[in-house]
């Protein structure tokens, strides 16, 4: 496995769980916990990441209000969309009505 391949699946982990220990990272990639600092850091430059200290509660974790994998508009979006689609035809009406269709909650 590659860093980078290796720092992707660290971010889908904590994606996933939201916050884990730099050891618990380590063990399951079998490589030492500096490898996995230095993986946190490369991530930390593009991703709401943070550390947290403490014996128990310590670790590494995504911010809060970070939502990674939202594809969904707000109501108030697709309000937008629909009073927009209102003033297009043909292939940008479909492709307007095509987004709302997907994205809508």
């Amino acid at each position: 496995m590659s860093a980078g391949e290796r720092r992707q699946r660290i971010l889908e982990i904590l994606c996933l769980k939201r916050q884990d220990t730099y050891s618990n990272l380590a063990s399951e990639f079998k490589v030492s916990r500096e490898t996995i600092r230095n993986d946190i850091m490369m991530l930390m430059c593009s991703y709401p990441i943070e550390t947290v200290r403490g014996r128990y509660g310590g670790g590494v974790r995504l911010k809060a209000d970070y939502q990674p994998y939202r594809k969904a508009l707000n109501k108030k979006q697709v309000k937008l969309l629909v009073r927009l689609s209102a003033q297009l035809a043909g292939d940008d009406l479909a492709t307007i009505s095509s987004i709302i269709f997907q994205l809508a909650p």
